[in-house]
């Protein structure tokens, strides 16, 4: 069967779109879990936080560029 390249690019999107999600979501365990020691890596959390707002804003791009149609 075949299947048209703005269909396979949307699946992609759609597969890339969760991927970043669980990435995200396993960002927000890492950081409650080094927020839960007594003796938390501040520098460690800092990172992991700028990454996880990174991954937030990349998805939300992602989500954006979905609703909008691009022109050939």
């Amino acid at each position: 069967m075949y299947v048209g390249l703005e269909t396979e690019f949307c699946m992609s999107r759609e597969t890339h779109l969760v991927a970043l999600g669980q990435r995200h979501e396993a960002l927000d365990k890492e950081i409650s879990k080094e927020l839960a020691h007594p003796a938390k890596d501040e520098i460690k959390l800092a990172e992991m936080k700028r990454r996880k707002l990174q991954l937030k804003d990349e998805i939300a791009k992602l989500q954006t560029d979905q609703l909008i149609p691009t022109l050939h």
